[in-house]
C-alpha cells in the first residue's frame, strides 16, 4: 500500500483555502466595492476597441464551449484516463470538471452584486461573478493535464494556460463578463483541482508502490513567471485607471479604454498561468508512474538432511 503523502495533502488543502481567499477578496472588492465595480466597468468598456476586427474569431473560440463540448471533453478526458488504467485519475477529472461547473452556478445564483450606481446599464443583470465559460475552459484544460501522461503534461500545460486565457479575454471582448468575473472562475478550478488531488491521493493508496515522473520544473517556471509578470502589468494598468475613475466612462479617450481594458486581459491571462502553474508543481506526484506490488518471495522449501 503507497504510504500517505502527509506533506503533500496539506499543501493541497492550504493551496486551497489560499484560493478560497483570493476568490473572496475578488469578489468582496470588484462585485461588493465602488472602487473595484469603477475598474471593473472601465476594462469592460474599451472592449470595443479593435473588436470588428477580432468579432469573428471571439465568436468562433466561445461558440465552442457550450454543454454539448463539455460533456464531449470530460468523455474525452475519462478515457484517456482509463486506457492508461488510471480509473482514479479519471473519477478525480470528471470530479473537478462537474465540481467547478456546478459551484460557478451556485455562486452565481447566490452572490450578491449590489447596485452602487457604476454600471446601471447592466444593473438588471445581477451578479455574473464567476464567468460559466471561462470556468468550462479551464477546467477541462487543466483535468486533460492531470490525466496526461508526465512527459506531456508540461507542454500541454503552457498550452492549456493559453487557451484558458484566451476563452476569458474572449468574454470579456464579447462584453459577457467582467475581468474579475474570469478571475474568480479560474480560483474555482484552482481549488476544485485541489480537491481533486486529495481524492485522487487518498484513491491511489492502494495501488502498490509508485515512482515520480518528471516535475516539469521548466514548464512551472515558465507559467508562474509568465503569469506574475502579467498580474503585475495588470496591477500597474488599475493604478493608470485608478486616475480617471471620476470620469464619465463615455468621456473617457481611448488610450485610457484601452490601458484598462489590456489590464483586464492581462489580469486574466496572469491568474491562468498561476492556477495551471500551482497544479502543474504537484502533478507529478499526484498522479504519478503506477508500478505493480512486488510480490512477496516464495518461502524456500525445506531440505531435508
Amino acid at each position: 500500500m503507497r504510504r500517505w503523502p502527509i506533506g503533500l495533502g496539506l499543501w493541497l488543502v492550504l493551496l486551497s483555502i489560499v484560493e478560497v481567499g483570493g476568490l473572496v477578496a475578488v469578489w468582496r472588492f470588484f462585485v461588493r466595492s465602488t472602487h473595484g465595480q469603477q475598474l471593473d466597468t472601465i476594462a469592460l468598456a474599451g472592449n470595443w476597441i479593435g473588436q470588428a476586427r477580432i468579432a469573428g474569431v471571439v465568436d468562433t473560440i466561445l461558440n465552442t464551449v457550450s454543454v454539448v463540448s463539455l460533456l464531449a471533453a470530460t468523455a474525452v478526458i475519462g478515457f484517456i484516463a482509463l486506457i492508461r488504467r488510471r480509473v482514479a485519475v479519471a473519477v478525480g477529472a470528471i470530479l473537478l470538471i462537474g465540481g467547478a461547473s456546478v459551484t460557478t452556478q451556485v455562486l452565481k445564483r447566490v452572490l450578491d452584486r449590489p447596485e452602487l450606481g457604476v454600471d446601471v446599464e447592466r444593473a438588471a443583470a445581477g451578479n455574473s461573478l464567476p464567468s460559466g465559460h471561462a470556468t468550462i475552459a479551464a477546467a477541462v484544460l487543466v483535468a486533460l493535464v492531470l490525466v496526461l501522461p508526465g512527459r506531456m503534461r508540461g507542454v500541454g500545460a503552457v498550452v492549456g494556460a493559453a487557451a484558458a486565457a484566451l476563452v476569458g479575454i474572449a468574454t470579456l471582448s464579447a462584453g459577457w463578463h467582467r475581468p474579475s468575473d474570469v478571475v474568480a472562475a479560474f480560483l474555482v478550478v484552482g481549488v476544485w483541482a485541489n480537491l481533486a488531488g486529495l481524492f485522487i491521493l487518498a484513491a491511489q493508496r492502494t495501488h502498490g508502490d509508485v515512482e515520480y515522473g518528471p516535475a516539469n520544473r521548466l514548464a512551472v517556471t515558465v507559467l508562474a513567471l509568465a503569469g506574475l509578470v502579467l498580474l503585475a502589468g495588470a496591477a500597474i494598468a488599475m493604478r493608470l485607471t485608478d486616475q480617471v475613475l471620476t470620469t464619465p466612462t463615455d468621456e473617457l479617450s481611448r488610450n485610457r479604454l484601452l490601458v484598462a481594458y489590456g489590464g483586464g486581459a492581462l489580469g486574466i491571462a496572469g491568474a491562468a498561468g498561476l492556477v495551471v502553474a500551482a497544479v502543474l508543481a504537484t502533478a507529478h506526484r499526484v498522479v504519478p508512474r503506477a508500478m505493480p506490488a512486488t510480490a512477496d518471495p516464495a518461502p524456500e522449501a525445506d531440505v531435508a538432511v
